[in-house]
């Protein structure tokens, strides 16, 4: 017995386009293989998208209306009728029909104008012959293996070998990193974090004008110090070379590559006022020249300023696919709270759990002030997930129990 794409969508046969559309969104949600962890998600997210592909169709539609899935596939119906003279098969990538639908095609993601496992359908150019309908042509896209490079999503990656001193050269506090959310592109900017190779050597003379240079040495535990932090107005900040990051090699021709960030702390300290000194330097090759502050008005706060100076204050460096990295505040306890319990709706009225879609929703209510204001805020910039009325009133009590803080 053949498929029953009905079903499958959990519509009735009479459904309309924008039923098709609002049932497939709920199914391809809730079978999506990122957010169901079951055993058969893969193969339920293919069924809804391949019984999208032919109801989505009028004209596969309509064969498939009056022969079923064996008609549609050639297997039945008249030979003289649309069932006995066109053949269908889905070759189709489900997640290529989600991205698709939910406007997830991206033209940086696409490799000379074509996407990699995807397809590209030429709409009833295949079997053409007299008093026959004309199946699709479809070609699925295939990288071919490459001696250097590989694909890694809408990436290439170039793999090189990083010897051991190089990769130990300085580095500073990576116990704090939260290696689930490094994953996710954040690194929280509770203290500035270095991950570099060597680079640029520098040697600068500098006048001692006061006894404190205004400088923060640390080291990674192997012999190598670098500079933490620069004091605002310091001496050192008035010396433009000399950077946060920079690895110091020699001290007034004093080689003090292997010792530890006191020692050299305490030369620093130790050197004359009102005298000159040499220092040497190493500047790292950096990897996130490219950031800039994302200022959510008011002022006030610890952003990144354009001098490269890091302030106080709970940020995160957020790392993005497009455009340069951005230094936001991280979330707060409200949001916490709130986008959690949002979550939890989503899993509860529609089967998926979506930090980011929940998020959404949580900073479209947050300043509104009845429910009706926020279904409509809701429905303005989410309105293609069709949320039913009762999740949008519960979502509302939420960001309301969130801000009364009664969580």
């Amino acid at each position: 017995m053949g498929k029953d794409y009905y079903k499958i969508l959990g519509i009735a046969k009479g459904a309309s386009d924008d039923d098709i559309k609002k049932a497939y969104r709920k199914q391809a949600l809730k079978w999506h293989p990122d957010k169901n962890k079951t055993a058969n998600a893969e193969e339920k997210f293919k069924e809804v998208a391949e019984a999208y592909d032919v109801l989505s169709d009028p004209k596969k539609r309509e064969i498939y209306d009056q022969y079923g899935e064996e008609g549609l596939k050639g297997g039945g119906g008249a030979t003289d009728g649309p069932g006995g003279n066109f053949t269908y098969t889905f070759h189709g990538d489900p997640h290529a029909t989600f991205a698709t639908f939910f406007g997830g095609a991206n033209p940086f993601e696409i490799f000379f104008g074509r996407k990699v496992n995807g397809r590209d359908d030429d709409d009833m150019e295949g079997d053409e012959s007299p008093n026959t309908i004309p199946a699709d042509i479809v070609f699925v896209i295939k990288d071919k293996p490459h001696a250097h490079f590989r694909r890694e999503g809408s990436d290439i990656v170039y793999p090189v070998r990083v010897s051991l001193r190089q990769i130990l050269f300085c580095t500073l506090n990576t116990h704090k990193i939260d290696m689930e959310k490094l994953l996710g592109g954040q690194i929280g900017l509770e203290d500035f974090i270095f991950a570099h190779i060597k680079g640029l050597k520098k040697e600068v003379e500098v006048y001692k004008a006061e006894e404190a240079l205004g400088l923060t040495i640390t080291d990674n535990g192997a012999g190598y110090a670098f500079i933490k932090r620069i004091k605002e107005g310091s001496v050192v900040d008035g010396v433009k070379v000399i950077c946060v990051g920079d690895h110091v090699e020699c001290i007034n021709g004093k080689n003090i590559v292997g010792m530890r960030h006191f020692e050299v702390a305490r030369m620093l300290k130790e050197l004359p006022k009102d005298q000159s000194f040499t220092i040497k330097l190493v500047e790292p090759m950096k990897a996130f020249e490219m950031l800039e502050p994302r200022s959510r008005g008011g002022g006030g706060g610890g952003k990144l300023s354009g001098d490269g100076k890091i302030g106080t204050g709970r940020e995160t460096l957020r790392l993005r696919s497009k455009g340069p990295a951005t230094v936001e505040e991280m979330p707060s306890e409200f949001d916490e709270k709130a986008v959690k319990k949002v979550d939890d709706l989503l899993e509860s009225y529609m089967g998926i759990r979506d930090t980011e879609l929940a998020a959404t929703m949580v900073e479209v209510g947050r300043d509104k002030k009845n429910p009706d204001e926020f279904a409509m805020a809701l429905d303005e910039a989410l309105g293609d997930f069709a949320f039913p009325d009762e999740f949008v009133f519960d979502v509302w009590g939420a960001i309301g129990d969130a801000k009364q803080g009664r969580f």
